[in-house]
């Protein structure tokens, strides 16, 4: 898979890259196998494997959720900037916030962002469960996302927090996530989502499975959570 068949296959969802979104593309894998000798950001460096497993994969959460209209997104645990660096080359109205607990991964990260010239995104070194309690960001943002982070019910105690009434969290997971989803349904509606909407679909050529779950927030999360770091994953909400 090259990136003309990015474009492409994007098209053909609604998606249009220009020449300069698709520079964007370009460099942004560059970078990655650049900064991957240094530190480590990501398995998968084969080119053709960045643009299905990383950009293509990233990009499907627009298949189900609009992100035309400007949109304040936060990103949990980005990693080398997945899904949410993508996303925002191909939504540019968007204002990003990206969170993640390595400080080396934001230096790489504040640099991909300066080199692809993109405006409007921050990025801020923490843990999720500390952020989360953070007034300034708390219940702020439109959408927060995370792609593969943890299970569902801890993901929701992480994120949650952050998603302001009305708007939505975004969780993207490998595999089919109904058994996750089931065992998570109490600390979702503690929390103050409800599920919306769980799509599933084939990540095309290798035909593995996707699972995009899409929760809104209708109440606000009680101020408890989230709980101290690392509490969340030892004693999930049941």
């Amino acid at each position: 898979m090259e990136l003309s068949n990015l474009q492409e296959m994007l098209q053909e969802k609604g998606i249009s890259l220009s020449q300069q979104q698709l520079s964007q593309f370009d460099k942004y894998y560059e970078l990655l196998v650049e900064w991957n000798e240094k530190m480590n950001l990501t398995s998968i460096t084969d080119r053709e494997e960045v643009i299905l497993k990383h950009f293509y994969d990233s990009v499907s959460a627009a298949f189900y959720f609009d992100f035309k209209k400007p949109l304040s997104l936060c990103d949990v645990g980005a990693g080398a900037g997945f899904p949410s660096i993508p996303i925002k080359i191909c939504f540019p109205e968007l204002s990003v916030t990206i969170v993640d607990s390595l400080n080396k991964r934001i230096t790489f990260l504040e640099n991909l962002a300066n080199e692809l010239g993109l405006s409007n995104v921050s990025f801020r070194h923490d843990r999720a469960e500390t952020f989360g309690q953070n007034k300034a960001y708390r219940e702020k943002f439109d959408v927060v996302t995370a792609r593969a982070v943890a299970r569902m019910s801890v993901l929701s105690e992480l994120c949650l927090p952050l998603v302001k009434k009305g708007g939505s969290f975004i969780a993207m997971k490998a595999a089919s996530a109904n058994e996750e989803l089931k065992a998570a349904e109490k600390a979702i509606a503690v929390l103050g989502g409800k599920v919306e909407k769980s799509h599933s679909f084939e990540l095309p050529i290798e035909k593995s499975d996707r699972s995009i779950i899409i929760i809104h927030k209708s109440k606000s999360t009680p101020a408890k959570y989230p709980r101290k770091p690392g509490t969340p994953n030892k004693t999930p909400i049941e």
